[in-house]
């Protein structure tokens, strides 16, 4: 929180530095120092109020954004009445604006760099304590363990009666030990340095759990707690009391609702301009693809979308045309997600052409799909449609998979943008699917858009 508030201070006299020089230079009136101050403090306000000063597990460039715009701009409005009420002057207005532009842009850019220098893989992170060794306990230490960007680093579970390590093999060794039971929380704390708990769910007593996080806070430590029911926990929730019980209201975002309605008219919109406006980008991969092997130039998929509907997917064919016998090349990745034996599957051949693996490598095998959007068959946004066979397949080992079909499928999606694309965790990705569905919003959407292209170029787990 001190680095914070001093990266923002230090952006924000980088910002009023800025303002001066503009004027400067543009023979435009100076905001009096007064009012400097004022803005500046409003700022500060407004940053705390939105909690700009907690420690976020993850904020995408895009979340700091969002904070410092809102921020600046809540400081500018108040100043902006308070200067019209108390000091009444031409170019009120344009000299707080002015300094707003600035401290948003400055701080919006500390605040990035901030966030990339504490959330580098390279970093150790804090010192992490999950209590509760069950499913989700374990889950939640597998995660953080992958993604070290998240600054959590797991160093052990506190559980009396612990579940068996869900990972094997090779994997063994990465799951942190389990350290003790709840009474062992301060010693543990003391011994590992831990700055940072998640509780999650154990066979501990209710009154046990609550005195663990009183603990928590007596040690100075940051408290997460994984809340019950947590699959229905999303941006919609609100809390409210009765007495001293606090209940989460459970809102709702309805897919069937007119915003979905309003979204999907949109895509086709766009569709037909994106059609007209990349034309001559399609004609030149069609040529490519035509010369690369005999065959069609598109290829035609059977994949599952809306409400379980089959469609056509269509894409730039990236393979040539298969022999009799010739396995399909991701049938492995299906039987490991869905315990099948790989010994009962045909021979794999990897039937990709040069040009196709380029086309892969940047997605552009997945332009055509702009088609199915504008017939209504897809979103520009949205969970990726499956394969048809495979659908059955996971719909009896993956759960809730099936809830990803209450939206239309999209051409990118949340969990491809956190690196889900390809053979990667059917489960992983069901998870960030059902959370798109269910925490919807316009800023999400454009929060997809913007992510979609440093995954598509970083070509991580390309298709």
């Amino acid at each position: 929180m001190i680095t914070l508030l001093a990266v923002d201070a230090g952006m924000l006299a980088l910002a009023i530095g800025g303002s001066l020089f503009g004027a400067y230079h543009t023979d435009a009136v100076v905001d009096p120092p007064k009012w400097v101050v004022i803005y500046v403090v409003l700022t500060f306000l407004a940053l705390a109020a939105r909690r700009g000063y907690r420690y976020r597990i993850e904020a995408s460039p895009l979340d700091h954004l969002g904070v410092a715009v809102v921020a600046t701009a809540l400081a500018a409005m108040v100043t902006i009445t308070l200067r019209q009420i108390l000091d009444p002057q031409p170019g009120v207005a344009d000299e707080t604006v002015r300094l707003w532009a600035f401290a948003t842009v400055y701080l919006w850019a500390g605040r990035l760099a901030l966030n990339l220098a504490t959330h580098q893989p390279s970093r150790r992170g804090l010192p992490t304590l999950i209590v509760g060794a069950g499913l989700v306990g374990q889950m939640l230490a597998r995660r953080l363990e992958e993604r070290p960007s998240m600054g959590l680093r797991p160093v052990g579970f506190l559980d009396l009666e612990p579940l068996p390590m869900q990972t094997g093999g090779d994997d063994a060794h990465h799951s942190p030990p389990v350290l003790g039971a709840s009474w062992d929380l301060a010693k543990v704390v003391q011994e590992h340095d831990v700055e940072h708990v998640i509780i999650t769910f154990s066979t501990a007593p209710h009154e046990v759990l609550v005195n663990m996080v009183r603990a928590c806070r007596a040690l100075g430590v940051d408290v997460s707690v994984v809340p019950r029911l947590f699959e229905e926990v999303h941006s919609e929730i609100e809390i409210e009391h009765i007495g001293g019980v606090a209940l989460l209201r459970v809102g709702q975002i309805d897919p069937r609702g007119w915003q979905f309605d309003i979204k999907y008219a949109l895509d086709r919109i766009c569709a037909a301009f994106v059609i007209f406006v990349t034309a001559p980008t399609w004609i030149v991969i069609a040529i490519m693809v035509k010369l690369s092997s005999p065959g069609p130039l598109l290829f035609r998929q059977v994949r599952v979308g809306l409400d379980g509907r089959e469609f056509g997917i269509f894409k730039f064919r990236t393979m040539r045309v298969p022999l009799q016998g010739e396995g399909q090349v991701n049938a492995a990745w299906v039987a490991a997600e869905t315990g099948a034996e790989e010994a009962e599957l045909p021979e794999i051949v990897d039937r990709r052409t040069p040009i196709g693996r380029f086309l892969r490598r940047y997605s552009l095998d997945e332009v055509p799909q702009i088609l199915n959007v504008l017939r209504g068959e897809m979103s520009f946004i949205g969970p990726r449609p499956e394969q048809a066979p495979f659908v059955e397949a996971f719909e009896g080992h993956v759960y809730r998979y099936g809830d990803r079909h209450r939206v239309r499928s999209g051409i990118t999606g949340w969990a491809q943008v956190q690196g889900l694309r390809g053979e990667t965790s059917v489960h992983d990705r069901i998870e960030w699917d059902n959370y798109y569905v269910e925490n919807w919003s316009p800023w999400l959407d454009l929060k997809i858009l913007a992510l979609t292209l440093p995954a598509v170029f970083g070509g991580r787990n390309a298709e």
